[in-house]
């Protein structure tokens, strides 16, 4: 970060050369107390009981710091690029830097190509960081998705089913319950037959839930809510004092699950019928094909039993599963609703265009996908952690109808 600094203070220094020594003074001064400030955050928080700050105050201030780092790191991209630019100028025998204005113009230039870049870099970082500034106001923006999905061997009684997906809640990220409210109002308001959360309920802690309790036992479906487990429900990413107070924890959120009227699918199935017709829904614990993420789930353990059920449901927190397993050992595996990825809470979606920096990670990260006759669905999240807000990637509500 401290050299980052440094190297963008050059740039800063060039676009601000024709301005008065007073104005020179300040935006330099401006720039380095707000650097300074960065860094010393980061420097004293192994110190700081951090957690016991305002759930708002926390994230805003951990969103300031990383916008404020990546918005330094694009526009320090279009720096070098130009100082690689005169590099090779002065390697082939031209002059690498003149303080004199224009020493680098070609003819019919306005300005010199380095000033271009500078200003270009500037561009590019301060939109970033204005961008993601600008998202903490999406953190709560609810986007109704609505898709129908064509299955040939969907039985009869189930056409026309309306199913509703929810998927990483992170309620310890919340700090705005009627907000939160407004997001379960537009859930009921689809009067779903039936309701599916795909994992990741908390941050961390069961008793993160505790506040959000009275909110989300409102959700209700004549078929049923059912659930999964996130990566984040287990606990893995805090520090506890022992493994059995983490086992606690864990059998505290289960519980949770039970008191909202939810029925917690781990690595098992449950058969709804209607009209005489029968779906199997499949939910296993999280699993997930990239290496850092451990394997909790069994898909063989909650496939027994429903080998004779002409139509397959399967809830797993992360989409990688999909191809990790799905697609090569269940083919009869029609539909998977996954999460997980957030879209990372940033990103473009706009009809010819539908870009992430989380698509260099997950294949499968938003939205539909489809391999043969089988459907994958991956939900871009209700909730959001770390970065608080959205930028282009709006939290979801999925409202899925099956036809045949």
């Amino acid at each position: 970060m401290v050299l980052l600094d440094f190297y963008v203070f050059q740039a800063v220094k060039v676009l601000s050369q024709s301005a008065g020594s007073k104005t020179k003074s300040i935006i330099y001064i401006s720039y380095w107390v707000l650097s300074a400030m960065a860094l010393i955050t980061i420097l004293v928080l192994p110190y700081l009981n951090f957690d016991n700050l305002p759930k708002g105050l926390r994230n805003s201030i951990f969103a300031l710091i990383v916008a404020l780092f990546f918005g330094k790191l694009i526009a320090a991209v279009f720096f070098l690029i130009d100082d690689i630019r005169r590099g090779i100028q002065w390697v082939a025998g031209k002059a690498f830097f003149s303080n004199t204005e224009g020493a680098d113009l070609q003819e019919g230039e306005k300005i010199t190509r380095s000033l271009f870049f500078t200003w270009l870099g500037v561009a590019a970082g301060g939109g970033l960081l204005g961008s993601l500034i600008y998202g903490f106001s999406n953190k709560y923006n609810y986007k109704i998705k609505k898709l129908a999905l064509q299955f040939p061997n969907l039985p009869a009684s189930f056409k026309g089913l309306r199913i509703i997906q929810i998927s990483d809640v992170h309620c310890g990220s919340f700090n705005d319950k009627p907000a939160v409210q407004r997001g379960i109002d537009k859930i009921l308001q689809l009067k779903p037959d039936l309701i599916l959360f795909t994992g990741d309920l908390v941050n961390n802690k069961a008793d993160e839930m505790i506040e959000y309790m009275e909110i989300f036992n409102q959700l209700k479906a004549p078929l049923g809510v059912y659930s999964i487990l996130g990566n984040h429900d287990y606990g893995d990413y805090v520090q506890w004092d022992n493994a059995k107070e983490k086992t606690a924890n864990l059998d505290k959120l289960k519980s949770t699950h039970a008191e909202l009227g939810w029925k917690l699918m781990l690595n098992e199935n449950s058969i709804i019928e209607k009209g005489g017709d029968k779906i199997a829904l499949l939910g296993v614990e999280n699993w997930s094909a990239k290496a850092r993420f451990p394997k909790y789930g069994k898909l063989r353990q909650a496939y027994i039993g429903t080998e004779n059920i002409p139509f397959k449901i399967l809830l797993s927190h992360d989409p990688s599963h999909w191809e990790g397993e799905v697609l090569t050992t269940y083919n009869d595996i029609d539909l998977m609703l996954a999460g997980h990825t957030h879209g990372m809470q940033f990103g473009v979606e706009i009809p010819w265009l539908k870009w992430s920096p989380v698509q260099y990670v997950y294949r499968q990260w938003a939205g539909l996908y489809e391999k043969n006759a089988q459907k994958l669905y991956v939900n871009r999240g209700f909730g959001f952690i770390g970065y608080p807000g959205r930028v282009g990637i709006l939290p979801e509500i999925t409202l899925v109808e099956l036809t045949s």
